[in-house]
């Protein structure tokens, strides 16, 4: 088993899940794939990533490990994960961990791609606020049931 199933599998057993909210959040992502479409919710949840960001703004990070433990800070408050934060030459990889599971009742991969679509919005803003260029994209891809992977760069 790697470190990061490890970390993961110790993450799920140390949350208690309540019932209700995220069955909410499920009904209304749900609702809006149904109403608005894919591409629309998406960008409306990105939206509403970069708002949460602001209310929940980072505190100054100037190393990647202390952007990483800023982050985890936060996620740690909404029960979402933890990251692991990679700098590369020309990049930033930002592996999200534990991602919350859905309620069972919307399909897992629409449920993943929709909290990613929310957590591109998150980081986003939150790279930004760090002093990231504008100029550089922040894309998400699907890793694994209970990851996403994070690219930040040109």
């Amino acid at each position: 088993m790697s470190e990061f199933q490890e970390r993961t599998l110790s993450y799920y057993r140390q949350q208690q899940y309540q019932p209700g909210w995220f069955d909410l959040l499920s009904a209304m992502i749900g609702g809006m794939l149904g109403n608005a479409g894919e591409q629309e919710s998406h960008a409306f949840l990105q939206q509403m990533g970069s708002n949460l960001a602001g209310r929940y703004p980072l505190g100054t990070a100037n190393t990647v490990s202390e952007l990483e433990q800023q982050i985890n800070l936060v996620l740690a408050r909404f029960n979402w994960g933890f990251v692991d934060v990679q700098p590369y030459e020309t990049a930033i990889l930002i592996h999200h961990l534990a991602l919350p599971p859905g309620d069972g009742q919307m399909d897992e991969r629409q449920w993943r791609r929709a909290l990613g679509a929310v957590l591109t919005g998150l980081y986003a803003r939150w790279l930004s606020e760090q002093g990231g260029s504008p100029a550089v994209s922040l894309s998400y891809a699907e890793t694994g049931s209970a990851a996403a992977t994070f690219r930040y760069q040109l």
